[in-house]
């Protein structure tokens, strides 16, 4: 599904996108083995792992990660998400075991954030055919997710919710059918609005999970004062390179990622 039309209706809709089949199997392959040699958690302990800000994160583990970074498959929905003018604001990985228990049913923006009074650009909000929608998750999947595995989970169409997660829904995921687990094969990436309530779904899989998630905002916009910092073992390509500018207004202060228009 590769129609940047479908591929719009669908995000607007769902408030998340999957796409298959965007790394090959040599690419799943080369982060797995650099993901090896680095700081995975052992089994049975934290999820997370290579966070930044502050730091490099991940990124200071290879090339390969940072290929990712503006990959041909993301930016044109990053574009029709958060315009011409965005920046790399968090990035940190994934890791479960078979057993791991779930995480909690959260969106940072819209009714149930807990800053719930947002402000535009922050909640998600269509007008006129403009969406705002100050921030969007990239997860890349190195490992095969979905229903009967476990790992992302959401409520589509909630980043346009009014109103509140009930807590009975909050308390009791798995027992709730509006909360889906997508179908999320390795090489595949998932795009969310981070309006969206989403979160972790229990690791039943017997096989590890692995996701690389890359946070990005429109450029006037930032989650700490703390940055993402470009690694300093990999060759940062000029558009890449504009990912870790500071924020600020967009195109008068801050370039376009996409200068030669299409």
């Amino acid at each position: 599904m590769n129609d940047l039309e479908v591929q719009q209706y669908l995000f607007d809709l769902q408030g998340y996108l999957v796409i298959e089949n965007v790394l090959n199997p040599q690419e799943i392959a080369a982060l797995n083995d650099l993901l090896d040699h680095n700081e995975v958690p052992e089994s049975g302990q934290q999820q997370r792992f290579g966070h930044a800000p502050s730091g490099s994160g991940f990124l200071q583990w290879g090339q390969p990660f940072c290929d990712l970074l503006d990959h041909d498959q993301i930016m044109p929905v990053l574009r029709f998400r958060l315009g011409d003018c965005f920046r790399l604001d968090r990035i940190y990985g994934m890791h479960m075991s078979a057993g791991m228990a779930n995480g909690k049913l959260h969106s940072d923006y819209g009714a149930t954030a807990p800053t719930s009074n947002a402000v535009p650009g922050q909640y998600y909000h269509s007008r006129d055919t403009e969406i705002l929608n100050g921030f969007t998750v990239v997860a890349w999947n190195l490992a095969d997710a979905g229903p009967q595995y476990g790992g992302f989970c959401c409520i589509p169409g909630s980043h346009k919710s009014n109103f509140k997660l009930p807590q009975q829904i909050s308390d009791a995921p798995d027992e709730t059918p509006c909360v889906i687990i997508p179908p999320a094969p390795a090489g595949s990436v998932i795009l969310f609005t981070e309006a969206l309530t989403h979160g972790t779904a229990a690791w039943r899989g017997q096989h590890q999970r692995r996701s690389l998630l890359y946070k990005y905002c429109v450029s006037q916009m930032a989650w700490t004062a703390k940055r993402v910092q470009p690694p300093t073992n990999a060759a940062l390509t000029p558009r890449q390179q504009i990912l870790f500018n500071e924020p600020a207004d967009p195109h008068r202060h801050f370039p376009s990622l996409f200068a030669d228009p299409e």
